[in-house]
Formats: structure tokens, C-alpha cells, sequence
């Protein structure tokens, strides 16, 4: 029986047909494929080809597996597209961009350049426009060139005609889904993008009446919240675990820009007519970035991410400030699994834990490289750790082990024990004092170690040399 592989089909409904095809795209490097999970999410919503441009994997070698391993090879040229004028498959996309750009470096009108674009990639699904960006950047395009595509990008956003950038009615629900869910990553940045279009809106109509538009234009502000978190927990990742560094490489440098023209104009003491259509300007690309985040970075991520990054993104997005004055929302998804036991212990030579890991060199190297003085004291009262180097308060070796008081004269002992006796109890976590020593003013601090739970650990000391503060302010003055 002759077996034809369809590269228009899913990577799912081709295993569901073939169950082979898991071991064929594993061997090629498509290793997620062997996850039943993924089986089940992202691989409905992929293709062969799709797979293949986000994982920096030649089509042709996974095609070569394939045909070597007995099938017929259907699809590879024929995509859906608007109308006879459009681009019909990934090369020629990818040449079509090409020549946008060249229009662009050359002066024509942008204007002009999106309007081909609309004929060109208004039913392209988000992901394909991104694969040929990503391409571009692959064989050396300079990153401020592909940057220009941003601004086609906006031009779905603008189109009269209603056209927008296509995404499969799966991931569309996988969107509605993230949304609907309380306290889910993507529910966040959507709750956020709302909060932000009423400013839109708010400096818009400012502009339009001719009123001053700063105060709204203030309310604006915490996008730089909203773009940081984007920054560190979508396009990394993106970029690093799943090869798509379209985002990263392009939207993230229009982020910056944006963040820092709002910080700049809001500072700008006169609002003149020139700092209106600044403004003007700064509200356009907000509204534009809220767009292809809403119909390109967020599809390609709930596309891609696993039910696990996504925790993992709920968890790191609890050390930000809420953007917007907005309540945060608890996610059930993610507080379930906070009862598992956290990596901590002895793996391949690396001491592990919650936050990564480091070998025995690496983390004496840190601790060493901190310019405070580190003691600390088990809860048993005993010396277990000094860091190395030149102290102005000495600790000699010999004391590791030893009972903590029995290191300190006896005016100083009865300082030590009410202090730790003030943390087990509870009643104090930190004690901060300033000394003297040769001239040099010195700032020692006392810390409660607790572990997550609240359970005493112990006593961190750190002791900081502030001679170079000192210098800095009384130079200033």
C-alpha cells in the first residue's frame, strides 16, 4: 500500500494516519514529537514545515527520511492563499519580503509597500509570516531591516477591508481558552493590553481636542511593566527552548523603543506641537504592538509553550509589580503543583537548587566575589560558614564548628544571643547597625534565615566596607 505523507496536514492527524511518523521526525530532530502531550496540544495546530522553520531544520532532510523510509511526498508547494497575486510557497514569501525591504530602503512610500503586503500575506497564518522573518535573519539580513516588517505588520491592523493575519480556528480557542482562565499567563498580558487601550484611547482624544495630553499619557507608563515581562519570560524562551527568535530579535528592540520614548516625553516639560505628534506617534506604535502581540506573539506562544512553561511563566510573572494597578488573579493550575518538592541536592557534580545550580568552585567562587563579609550560624548556634578573603572583622577557620558565643567577648556575647533570640522567636528578622573600624564606616547586618515555611535556619551576618559610598556623596557635594 503506497503511503503519502501530506505536509498541508498536521503533524498530529499525519501520526493519527501513521504512527511511524513519530520515530521518523525524532530521528530527524524533532524529539518533542515522542510526548504524548505534545502529540495531543501543539502538534494539532503545526505542520511538518512549520516544525521544521521553527527548529532551524532543513525541510529537505526531513523530507529525505521520509521518501527514505517509503513515502510519497505531497503538499510541499501549495499553500492557501488570498488570491492568484500572492506568494504560493515559503521561497517565494520569503523573496517577497525580501523585496518589500529593498522597497523600503528605497524610499518608496510605506504606505504603498502595505498595501502589497495586504495582497501578499493577509490569509498567511501568524506563524508563517514570522518563519520567513526568522529566515531572513538566518542569512544575514541586518535585524534593523527585518525590524521594517513591523511596520507592515501593522498594516492588518490599519486595512479598511478587514483583513487580518490568520490564525487556525485551534489556536484561536487555545487563545480563548488562556483567556477565559483565571489567572492564566496570557489572561495577565491580555487584562494589561486592555487597561492600555483605554489610555490609548484617553491620550487620543486629548490629542483630538486639542487639550494637554499629559496626564494621560502618564497613565501609559506601567506598558514598561507589561514589555520587561514580556522580555524575560515569553520571547527567551521562545527563542532559546523552541528556536523562534523572530520575536525576540524584532519585536523586543520596537518594546524598548516604545518603553523609552514614554519615559522620554513624559519627562519633556513643554508640550509643544512637536511633542503631540511625538506622542501621536508613541500611540500609534503602542496600538500597533498591542496588535501583533494579540495576533502573532501570543498565537505562536500558546501554540508552543507547554502546559509546564506556562507555570513556569505564572510563577516567575509573581516577582513583578501588577502593571495597570491591576489585581493579580491566582491561577488554580499553577498553585496546585506548589506543594511539589522543589530541586534541591547533589546532581552531576552540581549542588541544585530552587533557582538553578552551581559545582562547589563556582559557588565558593560567588560567595567570594560578594564584597560584603558572609558568617553564618547554624540554628544549633554553631559557626558553619565564613567566606574567604580580607575581613575587617576576622574570622579564623579554627572557629568552624565551634559555638557562636563562645567567639565573642562578653559585652558583645550578650548583644549576639538577645539578637538571635529575637529571630528564633519570631519577633525580629533583621538587625542593622553601623560601625567604625581604621577610619572606615562599616554597615553590619543581621539576618533570620527562614526557609520557605517560615522555619528557623539560622543567622546571617554580613559586613560592608561603605568607604566608597562615602566617597561618591561627599564628592557630589
Amino acid at each position: 500500500m503506497k503511503k503519502t505523507l501530506d505536509l498541508k496536514k498536521s503533524v498530529y492527524e499525519l501520526i493519527q494516519e501513521y504512527p511511524e511518523v513519530v520515530q521518523i521526525l525524532s530521528s530527524v530532530g524533532f524529539s518533542e514529537v515522542e510526548n504524548k502531550v505534545a502529540q495531543h496540544t501543539v502538534a494539532k495546530v503545526m505542520t511538518i514545515p512549520q516544525g521544521a522553520a521553527i527548529k532551524h531544520i532543513a525541510l529537505g532532510h526531513v523530507i529525505r527520511a521520509f521518501r527514505k523510509a517509503g513515502f510519497a511526498i505531497e503538499g510541499r508547494e501549495e499553500v492557501g492563499f488570498a488570491g492568484p497575486e500572492v506568494a504560493k510557497n515559503r521561497e517565494e514569501r520569503k523573496a517577497e519580503l525580501k523585496k518589500m525591504l529593498l522597497q523600503l530602503h528605497d524610499g518608496i512610500p510605506l504606505e504603498q509597500v502595505r498595501q502589497a503586503f495586504i495582497r501578499s500575506f493577509s490569509h498567511v497564518e501568524a506563524a508563517e509570516i514570522m518563519a520567513a522573518e526568522q529566515e531572513l535573519i538566518q542569512e544575514g539580513t541586518p535585524i534593523e531591516e527585518v525590524q521594517k516588517l513591523c511596520d507592515l505588520h501593522s498594516a492588518l491592523f490599519h486595512d479598511a477591508a478587514g483583513q487580518r493575519v490568520q490564525n487556525p480556528e485551534e489556536v484561536e480557542q487555545m487563545l480563548r481558552n488562556a483567556y477565559e482562565e483565571t489567572g492564566h499567563p496570557l489572561r495577565t498580558f491580555k487584562r494589561e493590553n486592555d487597561v492600555l487601550r483605554q489610555a490609548i484611547v484617553a491620550v487620543k482624544e486629548d490629542l483630538a481636542k486639542g487639550t494637554d495630553a499629559g496626564a494621560s499619557l502618564g497613565k501609559m507608563a506601567d506598558l514598561a511593566i507589561h514589555y520587561a515581562k514580556k522580555g524575560d519570560l515569553l520571547y527567551p524562551l521562545l527563542a532559546q527552548k523552541y528556536g523562534v527568535t523572530g520575536p525576540s530579535k524584532v519585536m523586543w528592540t520596537v518594546d524598548d523603543e516604545i518603553r523609552r520614548d514614554v519615559r522620554l516625553l513624559q519627562r519633556r516639560e513643554f508640550h509643544e506641537e512637536i511633542w503631540r505628534e511625538e506622542v501621536k506617534t508613541l500611540v500609534q506604535r503602542a496600538e500597533e504592538m498591542i496588535y501583533k502581540e494579540e495576533h502573532i506573539l501570543f498565537p505562536i506562544c500558546v501554540r508552543t509553550f507547554t502546559q509546564a512553561d506556562w507555570v513556569q511563566i505564572y510563577k516567575d510573572g509573581e516577582d513583578y509589580d501588577p502593571a495597570f494597578s491591576l489585581p493579580a488573579e491566582v491561577w488554580a493550575a499553577a498553585t496546585a503543583g506548589k506543594a511539589a518538592v522543589l530541586p534541591e541536592g547533589w546532581e552531576d557534580g552540581k549542588i541544585v537548587m530552587p533557582g538553578g545550580s552551581f559545582t562547589v568552585r563556582q559557588l565558593t567562587a560567588v560567595l567570594n566575589t560578594m564584597p560584603v563579609e558572609i558568617t553564618f550560624v547554624d540554628e544549633e548556634d554553631v559557626n558553619r560558614f565564613f567566606n574567604e578573603g580580607p575581613k575587617v572583622f576576622k574570622r579564623p577557620m579554627a572557629a568552624i564548628g565551634r559555638d557562636v558565643y563562645s567567639c565573642h567577648p562578653p559585652k558583645i556575647e550578650a548583644m549576639v544571643r538577645m539578637i538571635i533570640s529575637e529571630f528564633k522567636a519570631g519577633r525580629r528578622d533583621k538587625v542593622e547597625r553601623w560601625a567604625e573600624r581604621k577610619g572606615k564606616p562599616l554597615f553590619v547586618t543581621y539576618f533570620a534565615v527562614r526557609d520557605r515555611d517560615g522555619k528557623y535556619l539560622g543567622t546571617l551576618e554580613t559586613v560592608q566596607d561603605m568607604q566608597f559610598a562615602k566617597d561618591h556623596f561627599a564628592g557630589r557635594s
